[in-house]
């Protein structure tokens, strides 16, 4: 396929993927996305080949330093950043957690750390934390018919104190995309570093750090096509100021290790090669030739992938704009500038459990819940969060006879 094709080629990506996967019309892929041969393969040779440490003692060792380190700057180059700003450790959720402590020792008593209701628990719980510290949490609130956030309300909430402003980029649940460079723009103008959740837009569209001007931005690899990790980017002045919160003889430019108590994982982390694989093979199918700069490579195919999944998520959002018993939140447009293809919902006198139970002997997998952000549940008034919504969350390697399945039997519940 050469750059005179403007659309997306699904079939040809389905191929990267073992194909039993396909048996199935997957719609959970907010939750975790199906992984390609590329990465299976990148673990398996780690294991098969040198699952030792790394270093430079013998050949082995030797080889499994090339593949970590590869990985550390490959994964960096694609969101536009350097080796020595990312943190790769075991989850978001762990990532955020131990950056949160890290900071904590350089701000005064009387600091304030403002958080989005809006956000996954990942970006909240590790802030509030710190209130048991003697640090102020100030809540953002959200609208409570919408869901989404209103930065005049922020700039209310700001003042000399404000240390960090924690918010996701892309609520889980909503779907909805937020405006991360005026949000970071102006918590920089009240003296304010922002720690923006990039899970959910970071399987949707390119990651570009410098550009957005953030502080720190976290994601996970296990929604972007990789193993179950997560990748924190910081600043570089930012890490180097953070306190170590691992073995005290690492060093404070020791960034990869003073901000991952874990331990590096060396097969998961050398297996990140392949995500890089991935897109490097769709681009070379889509483009002749293909840009050879990572991160110009992954703006242009997320380019055909924004558009490719703006047309899945306009059939769905056609379809449940026409059930009045439905309860849609999030955005009511299906513009690839306002959301990305996840839809959640609840649906009158039905258990939101029993929705994907229906679906999944049709061969379609959903799931509900309140999918860690039960906050923001909790503020648009769904009163058992446990069973919260209905959430379809969809992938470039979709295609549109799923989303022609999935309404189909949709159409006969609701």
């Amino acid at each position: 396929m050469n750059s005179d094709t403007k659309s997306l080629d699904p079939l040809f990506i389905r191929g990267l993927f073992p194909a039993g996967l396909w048996e199935w019309a997957f719609f959970e892929n907010a939750g975790g996305s199906y992984v390609p041969k590329t990465v299976i393969e990148r673990i398996t040779a780690y294991m098969s080949e040198n699952q030792v440490q790394p270093g430079d003692y013998f050949p082995g060792a030797s080889k499994a330093f090339e593949r970590v380190n590869t990985s550390y700057e490959l994964m960096a180059r694609m969101i536009g950043a350097q080796p020595n700003e990312v943190v790769i450790g075991p989850s978001t959720s762990f990532n955020v957690y131990v950056l949160a402590n890290a900071l904590r020792p350089l701000w005064d008593d009387d600091s304030e750390v403002i958080v989005a209701i809006q956000n996954h628990e990942a970006n909240s719980a590790p802030w509030r934390r710190l209130s048991e510290t003697g640090i102020k949490i100030l809540d953002w609130p959200v609208l409570p018919d919408t869901g989404s956030l209103d930065i005049k309300v922020l700039e209310n909430l700001l003042s000399n104190r404000t240390r960090l402003v924690a918010f996701p980029h892309v609520s889980n649940i909503l779907g909805a995309i937020n405006d991360v460079c005026s949000i970071t723009t102006l918590a920089h103008k009240a003296g304010a570093q922002v720690c923006v959740d990039g899970v959910a837009w970071a399987p949707h569209r390119a990651i570009d750090v410098k550009n957005w001007d953030v502080d720190y931005y976290a994601f996970s690899f296990y929604k972007i096509f990789g193993p179950h990790m997560g990748c924190l980017y910081g600043k570089h002045e930012h890490l180097l100021a953070a306190k170590n919160q691992a073995h005290y003889f690492f060093a404070d430019d020791d960034i990869s290790h003073k901000l991952n108590p874990a331990g590096p994982q060396h097969e998961t982390i050398a297996a990140l090669q392949g995500i890089n694989d991935y897109f490097e093979t769709i681009s070379r199918h889509h483009f002749d030739p293909p840009p050879n700069d990572i991160l110009t490579r992954q703006k242009s195919m997320f380019t055909l992938i924004a558009e490719h999944e703006e047309r899945l998520a306009s059939m769905v959002l056609a379809f449940l704009k026409t059930k009045p018993n439905l309860r849609l939140f999030g955005p009511l447009e299906s513009s690839k500038s306002v959301r990305v293809p996840t839809f959640s919902f609840t649906v009158e006198k039905k258990t939101s459990s029993s929705i994907p139970k229906t679906l999944a002997k049709k061969g379609i997998a959903v799931s509900n819940g309140h999918f860690y952000a039960k906050r923001l549940l909790d503020s648009m008034g769904i009163l058992d969060a446990n069973d919260g919504v209905v959430r379809i969350s969809m992938a470039h390697y979709n295609t549109y006879e799923e989303i022609e399945h999935l309404i189909k039997e949709m159409d006969y519940i609701f």
